[in-house]
Order: structure tokens, then C-alpha cells, then sequence
């Protein structure tokens, strides 16, 4: 008897160790990383950034993004607060695409399309912690293939760094195919208030976006496939404008932007300028560059009563992302950058916000 349930035995007790390695893997949690005055809050959960903790012209330290108090509301979260969103940010139309001549059928998440990856993105499973310091973490993530049905595995990879004099968060994405070329565009998608997360609508914060032409889109939020000239217009924020004038110009019916911006070409593969942000309430300015070609201007049109940290409730129009990213439905427009990755050609693209107490000045 010894002999027959002495290997059955030590297999059960294999498979509930191997169970319990897996279960603390997963396990969601929050992280800390700090440089002086400066901090940010993460979790593994969609390797996200729970808090941006900073002084105000006052002195007081301020959180400027939105978010959650738990982990768990975060694996519940259907905004995408602070997150990576991919394996492929923003929307594919019709949920597939042919690559080499083989049609890749995706997870319909968006009515017909794909939405950030599909209903398992990477905003919505639980990455490694690779590397945790003072002021920077790494996170990875291995996405399989099929995954919500992209071919070939990814494997993932973002580090979040800060630094001080001026506040600077630098953020880099890299992701490799393994065995197969796939679509890979990652975007980070924090809500900015820079008044404050709980200090109400964005709408006077004033905004300049280094992008003279935009991608249209039809009534599904899919790229018509045009390069549109926006000088003059409601989405033209090449001089510095305050939100809610620029949003005041927009049709009848048009809840906010929700719109990619093509960024003035520096050059391929060089930092861009991407934007700048200023918000009176609290003396803050933020810039940002990228490696990107683009950047989504969303002004967190559907946010409607949703908790969020310290009992604050977001209502529509409380906070501004800007998602540096390649451009929406790019593997169904030949005309637009590639974001095919192969085992050759990996992914790379870094996010620099750099955060200061100052009067705005524009370019």
C-alpha cells in the first residue's frame, strides 16, 4: 500500500505546490515608487499607475490621476484607469485583419470591433513584477498565441522610472514576437486632473497638442483611413486653448474627444513633442513626448458616477488621457505607420511626462 500511494501522494502534493507558486504569482497587489516628494502607486493588475503624487503651487501634495483605493476595484474597472492597454491600443475594425494572407478573427469587445486588445487585454490580466527599486519597477507580461486571437506569443515588457528637478515619469514599452509577426501597438492610459483627481471637470485646463492633422473616423470610431488637416477647427489645439472652448466648437451631440492625432513628424524613432497641460487651479504644468506617431486625445467622455479614490465621484469630462500610440485600425490601412512586430523587429516606444509648478507657456 506504502509502495502504491507513496507516488500518488507526492504527485498531489507537486500539483498543490505548483497550485499555490501560481496562485501567488498572481496575486494582485500595489507598489511604490518614490524620488523625493515625487510618488507613484502601481499594481500588477494591467501594470497600472494608481496614483501621481506630487506639490501644488501651495506646497500641498496633490494626486493628479484618477483611480481606486483597492486592487479589486481595479479588476473591476471597465475604464482602463491607468493602464497598459494592448496587445493592441484602441480600436480594429470589424475584430479582424489579414496578415500574409491568413485572416486573423479577433475578440469583438466594441459592438463589431476591438477595443485595447480585446476583452483580456493586457489592461485586464496580472503581469510579473521583473524588477521593483526606490524609483523605478519592471513589469512583464506574456501574451500566448491566439490570445483573444492574435497570432504568435509576445512577451512584454514596461518600466516606469522616476526622476526629480523636474518631476519626470518615464515610461517604456517593449514588447517582442517571438515566433510569428503580430500587431503590437501599447498605449498608456492615465486620466489626468492635473487640479487634482477629486477637483472636478478638466473642461478649463488649458491644452496644446503638437499635431496639425488627425485620423477621422466613421460612426464607430473607426479610422475612415483619411489624414485630416484640423487648423481652424474644434480639434485644432496647435496654440494653447482651454479644453471646454475647444469642446464648446465640436457638432451637436459630440460628447467630447475621442480622437487620434497624427503628431508633426521629428523624425522616425526621435522623442516628439507631444502636448502640453496647464491647470490654473494648481499651478501644474505637465509636458509630454514620445516615440509614437500618435496620440489619442480622450477626455473621459463616459465616466458617469464612478467611486473612485478617497469616496471622489467621476463624472464625465473629469480627467484628459493622452494615449501616445501608433494609429487606430493601422492593420487595415496600408497608408498608415505599421505596427507589425516580427522576431527581428521588436517593439520599442517611450512616454516622457515631465510635471512642474509653473505659469503656462506655450511653444
Amino acid at each position: 500500500m506504502t509502495k502504491v500511494f507513496a507516488p500518488l501522494l507526492l504527485c498531489f502534493l507537486s500539483f498543490a505546490l505548483a497550485g499555490l507558486v501560481a496562485s501567488r504569482q498572481e496575486e494582485v497587489e500595489f507598489y511604490l515608487i518614490n524620488k523625493g516628494d515625487f510618488s507613484v502607486k502601481l499594481t500588477n493588475y494591467g501594470a497600472r499607475v494608481a496614483s501621481v503624487i506630487l506639490p501644488d503651487k501651495n506646497g500641498k501634495l496633490i494626486d493628479i490621476v484618477l483611480g481606486y483605493d483597492t486592487t479589486k476595484e481595479y479588476q473591476h474597472d471597465g475604464s482602463n484607469f491607468g493602464a497598459i492597454v494592448g496587445r493592441v491600443a484602441n480600436r480594429i475594425g470589424g475584430a479582424q485583419f489579414t496578415l500574409n494572407g491568413i485572416l486573423y478573427k479577433l475578440d469583438a469587445n466594441d459592438g463589431n470591433n476591438t477595443l485595447h486588445g480585446g476583452s483580456k487585454g493586457f489592461s485586464n490580466v496580472v503581469w510579473k513584477v521583473k524588477t521593483h527599486k526606490e524609483s523605478y519597477i519592471t513589469f512583464t507580461y506574456h501574451s500566448p498565441d491566439g490570445d483573444q486571437g492574435f497570432p504568435g506569443d509576445v512577451v512584454a515588457q514596461v518600466t516606469y522610472t522616476l526622476k526629480q528637478n523636474p518631476y519626470k515619469l518615464i515610461v517604456k514599452m517593449n514588447a517582442k514576437a517571438l515566433n510569428k509577426p503580430t500587431p503590437v501597438n501599447l498605449a498608456q492610459h492615465n486620466y489626468w486632473n492635473l487640479g487634482g483627481h477629486d477637483s472636478g471637470d478638466i473642461l478649463s485646463e488649458t491644452l496644446q497638442i503638437f499635431a496639425s492633422h488627425i485620423t477621422p473616423v466613421d460612426a464607430t470610431l473607426i479610422p475612415t483611413g483619411q489624414i485630416l488637416a484640423i487648423k481652424n477647427t474644434a480639434f485644432d489645439f496647435l496654440k494653447p486653448v482651454q479644453v471646454g472652448t475647444q469642446m464648446a466648437k465640436l457638432p451637436a451631440g459630440t460628447r467630447g474627444f475621442d480622437n487620434n492625432y497624427v503628431l508633426d513628424d521629428e523624425g522616425a524613432g526621435k522623442r516628439k513633442r507631444v502636448a502640453k497641460v496647464y491647470d490654473e487651479r494648481s499651478g501644474i504644468g505637465m509636458e509630454v513626448g514620445a516615440t509614437a506617431p500618435g496620440v489619442q486625445l480622450y477626455t473621459a467622455n463616459h465616466l458617469q458616477g464612478v467611486k473612485g479614490k478617497g469616496g471622489a465621484v467621476y463624472e464625465s469630462h473629469g480627467a484628459l488621457c493622452l494615449e501616445t500610440q501608433g494609429f487606430p485600425d493601422a492593420v487595415n490601412h496600408p497608408n498608415f505607420p505599421s505596427t507589425i512586430v516580427t522576431p527581428d523587429q521588436p517593439y520599442r516606444h517611450t512616454l516622457h511626462v515631465t510635471l512642474r509648478v509653473q505659469k503656462f507657456k506655450g511653444a
